[in-house]
């Protein structure tokens, strides 16, 4: 099943400017720059409309008008765009090729959890990365590793004495007295056992202490995501104060 539409690169143009407003601020270096949205909400919007329109651009450098860029998502994630002639991502080649790249992925990562994530840095989508981010490639290392913390935390916990008791007696009291455990039981019944077994307890339990154990042991990848999107968002943040000057002389106005 599809999610739903991402919302146009125009809509969020629009929203940032609105966030922005189009008024200089002073950094701690002195140097006079746009202002910076002030909620993580508002962050993450500025960098994937920014991220959008870069995709965008570079799509048309190579001779494609997509109907709406990416999401920034990879490819196992994202939300293919159209051409703009009824044709999908999924089923225009060229299309898929210039936004994700070809041939065999150049990054690879290995997770702590076994799973491995791959990408190329010959699409607009790394291009667009390497624009914002500076570093593509220490970039995609980074948000895996820090993107799947709490997979590899609930991983953990599913090796716990304790939670592995529990799945026993959930596993138990979901199988019919009758014929053999259903793959999806019922959710009213799984509900019931995820209480009556212990399960949710040792859940709340354990997550929120594993997921910080591994939030400690992953410090140093944690630091380097947030030097990253704060450059990242420093440099969206330039790139729509610089089309909101634009668009302010084209129209005879004066920015504030």
């Amino acid at each position: 099943m599809r999610s739903p539409r991402a919302p146009g690169a125009a809509a969020l143009v629009v929203l940032v400017l609105l966030v922005l407003g189009g008024c200089a601020t002073t950094t701690d270096g002195g140097r006079a720059g746009p202002a910076l949205p002030r909620s993580e909400r508002e962050r993450d919007d500025l960098i994937k409309a920014a991220q959008q329109v870069l995709v965008e651009r570079c799509l048309v450098r190579r001779g494609l008008s997509p109907e709406r860029p990416s999401d920034g998502k990879r490819p196992s994630e994202a939300k293919r765009p159209s051409e703009g002639r009824g044709r999908s991502g999924d089923e225009d080649p060229r299309l898929r090729g210039a936004l994700f790249g070809r041939g065999r992925p150049e990054l690879s990562v290995t997770l702590p959890t076994g799973y491995t994530v791959r990408a190329h840095t010959d699409g607009c989508l790394a291009a667009a990365q390497r624009e914002l981010y500076g570093d593509e490639r220490r970039w995609f290392r980074t948000q895996v590793v820090v993107n799947n913390l709490r997979t590899e935390a609930r991983q953990r916990m599913e090796r716990d004495p304790d939670h592995r008791a529990a799945h026993g007696r959930w596993l138990r009291c979901v199988t019919p007295a009758e014929g053999p455990r259903p793959d999806r039981p019922d959710p009213g019944v799984a509900a019931r056992c995820g209480h009556d077994s212990g399960l949710d307890a040792v859940r709340a339990r354990l997550e929120p202490v594993l997921l910080a154990r591994v939030r400690t042991e992953r410090r140093d990848q944690l630091t380097t995501y947030r030097q990253l999107r704060f450059r990242a968002l420093h440099r969206a943040a330039d790139l729509y104060a610089t089309r909101t000057v634009q668009h302010d002389r084209q129209k005879g106005g004066t920015p504030s």
